[in-house]
Order: C-alpha cells, then structure tokens, then sequence
C-alpha cells in the first residue's frame, strides 16, 4: 500500500461516518436484503467481506449474482488474484477511493457484507501496529501444538492480562497476535487499542445487522455449504491451487478453502470434508455474532420465514425516517 493511501487512512473513517452498513452472520440472507435497500436508497454497494476481494473464489465465498450486480452497482469485489495479500489498511484505503466516488455521483454508499474486523475498522479507525512476523507465530504455531491453547492463554495472561481477559481462550489467531505485538514493542497490545474500543450510540448510526434465530441459522449454512458442492466447490478450488500453486495467507483463511485444499492434498474423505465445512461455518457464525453484539453501533433487525426482502429493507428504511 502507498503512503499517500496510508495517509488517507484516518480520514476514510471520518467521511464513511454517515455511511449505510448492513452485516450480519453468514448465510444470513444480506446480499438479497442489500440489493433491494440500496435501490430504495438510492445507493450503490460496497463489498465488506474479506475474501469477495478474491477474483475465481466464487463458490465457496457465495458472492452477489450477475444478476444482483446488474441490480445494483457493487464494488471491491474481484479486484485481487487469491495470490495476493490484502490487509484491513488496504480495505480501508480502497473503501474511503469508493465513498468518494459514490457521493460524487450523488449516491449513498451502503456497505454489505460479514467481515466484523472491517466494520469496526470503519466505524472506529483502525490500529495496524508492527508489521507481521511470520517466523514468530510459525513457532508459536509448534508450541500450541506441543503444549496446547492453555497454554498460550496462560502466557498471554503474564505480559497482558487486560488482552487475555477479552479473548476467548480458543481465539489462537487474536492471541498469537498480542503475543506477537508485546514481543516487538515490549507493550500490551490492549494499551494501544483503546481508541478502538471506543463506540457511537446506534441511534447515531445507520449500522444494521440481520439475525435469524440459531437453529434457523444453522439450518441456511447446512443448506449453504450442501450447495457450495453440488455447485463444483472442490473443483473450483482444485483450479485455483493449479492456476496459482497457493493461496496467499488471507486466501487460504477463507471458511471452506482451507478444508477443501486439505481434503485435495490428504485425500480425506469428501463428506466428512463437508461436515468440517458446515461445523467451522457454524463457528464463524457465532463468532461474528460475538463481534456485532459488541459493538454499540450496531441495531438488529430479525429476521425469519415470515417476513420478505423487501419486509426487511422497509423496516430498516423506516427506522431511519
């Protein structure tokens, strides 16, 4: 990413502050809602998911139709190869280009998509810190396998309490990264991220998230993930690992992705696969659910059988009026 985008950075935040944002677990019908709130909007579609950056993901990440693109103009979608990294700084930088283009032609900008660590990084502003260190967490990686989680949380507990208070004790990922950051700064991680935490009321903001009740839910993701292989997932990916040898570290993170790619390159059984698929997208599900009820910016809207697309959009548009 360029100085100049870095520089832009902080100011994105301020000019996506009266943004539209619809979120919410995956499989919870946003892309369908998205595109009927932003014609009554008036509003053109930002992508907020992480992997729909991704050119040839398109199974397993569920991107927006031809049909919904057509609908509605979306953007930063298919704008990488999945050999490529992208970070939230690159997201951020990309997204205030986008605002900026949207509100020129007059529109609103209506941001769509799961990706929680992107919300907040809108809504709040973000903090980078040092740059990863790849050799540090591939050995931390071998200690959690010697000596398991429990470990790691108990160490974390030692150099950050605060940080190891607020992670759940399974969050590796999160926990590697404080370890990470006190190791290179000599600091907490949890002293530097205060201005993170830091929310708006939600009545002064236009942030909604879809929420179906959880057997429902769980119900969508297994019919989801059924249809992401009747649709040919495992040969998408088996095309992409030809075409490009790899995914970067962020491709291969994609739920779905990196269990297929073990399943090509082990040859375990396809529907045990698929079982492994559904119960880590169950997971991710509870995780981003986690992330929207802490953050105070965020109303919910419920959904369920009942009520229609357009039932939804209504409500969310009236609860603005």
């Amino acid at each position: 990413m360029s100085q100049q985008a870095k520089e832009r950075i902080s100011s994105a935040i301020d000019f996506a502050a009266d943004c539209w944002f619809l979120t919410g677990p995956t499989a919870s019908g946003k892309t369908a809602v998205g595109v009927v709130l932003a014609r009554k909007l008036n509003a053109e579609i930002i992508s907020l998911d992480s992997m729909a950056v991704y050119r040839e993901m398109n199974i397993g990440t569920a991107k927006p139709s031809a049909q919904d693109r057509a609908a509605a103009p979306h953007h930063l979608i298919d704008i990488l190869d999945p050999s490529e990294q992208f970070s939230v700084s690159d997201y951020i930088a990309l997204a205030d280009e986008k605002v900026r283009e949207i509100r020129g032609r007059g529109r609103e900008a209506l941001f769509v998509g799961g990706t929680p660590l992107y919300l907040k990084a809108i809504l709040r502003g973000i903090f980078s810190g040092p740059p990863a260190d790849w050799e540090f967490r591939r050995r931390i990686e071998e200690e959690v396998q010697a000596v398991g989680l429990g470990a790691l949380h108990e160490r974390l507990m030692q150099v950050d309490p605060i940080s190891a208070t607020k992670l759940h004790p399974n969050d590796k990922r999160r926990m590697i990264r404080a370890l990470e950051f006190y190791t290179i700064t000599g600091q907490p991680i949890s002293h530097a991220q205060t201005q993170f935490e830091e929310g708006r009321p939600a009545e002064d903001c236009k942030v909604f998230a879809l929420q179906w009740p959880r057997p429902l839910l769980h119900e969508r993701i297994e019919k989801r993930v059924d249809r992401m292989f009747e649709q040919g997932f495992v040969d998408e990916v088996k095309g992409l690992l030809k075409k490009y040898g790899e995914l970067s570290r962020t491709a291969s993170q994609a739920v779905g992705y990196r269990e297929v790619i073990e399943h090509i390159q082990a040859n375990h059984d396809i529907n045990e696969t698929r079982e492994r698929v559904k119960t880590r997208t169950r997971q991710f599900a509870r995780r981003q659910e986690t992330w929207f009820r802490g953050l105070s910016e965020v109303r919910f809207v419920d959904r369920d059988p009942t009520r229609t697309v357009m039932d939804v959009a209504k409500r969310i548009v009236g609860e603005q009026v």
